[in-house]
């Protein structure tokens, strides 16, 4: 088991075979993107820079995981494995992502271009969107009681589908809760 370990420029191939765990370790500019990344186990790792779109995450283990200043488009998060589930993103594109059905409370995003996420389901209690892009992302059901959408942009929630008791919203931010109705706001 990689404990404490550094990788640096290494590409899915260069990682062992399935059920293998990593524990405290940092990934660097590594690309990642279209491997099969199912069974493996993440535990307090970081994420620099790293190309992971389109992985595989069929019961990963991603238990307080960062990724600063990665891309992970197209990843489906919820074939992860969800028991500690935990992670955090900054500075990251993850365009056409899901987060379907995921409980994910206190997740912070961070400065993230989120185009196209799907939220539908999800519990994202207490979360955070600061500075991010949330252009066609899709709340339905979803549970952002305490979610901090005040420094957000372009998202389309409609509260009668959704959980926002106790949410924050900027003013500038508010129409992103209206736009259902086709109302002009000025």
């Amino acid at each position: 088991m990689p404990f404490e370990e550094n990788y640096k420029n290494i590409s899915q191939v260069e990682l062992k075979s399935e059920n293998e765990e990593f524990e405290s370790c940092t990934f660097k500019q590594c690309d990642f993107s279209d491997a099969n990344l199912s069974k493996l186990k993440f535990i307090d790792c970081d994420f620099i820079e790293c190309n992971l779109s389109n992985v595989s995450l069929n019961n990963t283990s991603l238990q307080n995981v960062s990724f600063n200043g990665c891309k992970l488009i197209g990843v489906h998060f919820e074939h992860a494995n969800p028991f500690g589930v935990q992670f955090s993103f900054s500075d990251s594109v993850l365009d056409h992502s899901s987060f379907y059905q995921m409980k994910l409370a206190k997740v912070s995003f961070k400065s993230c271009r989120l185009l196209s996420v799907d939220f539908t389901e999800a519990l994202l209690k207490h979360a955070t969107f600061e500075l991010c892009n949330l252009s066609g992302a899709i709340f339905y059901q979803t549970n952002l009681e305490k979610a901090d959408f005040r420094m957000a942009e372009s998202f389309s929630i409609h509260p009668e589908d959704n959980m926002i008791k106790g949410a924050s919203f900027s003013k500038t931010g508010i129409a992103g809760l209206l736009d259902k109705y086709g109302l002009n706001i000025e």
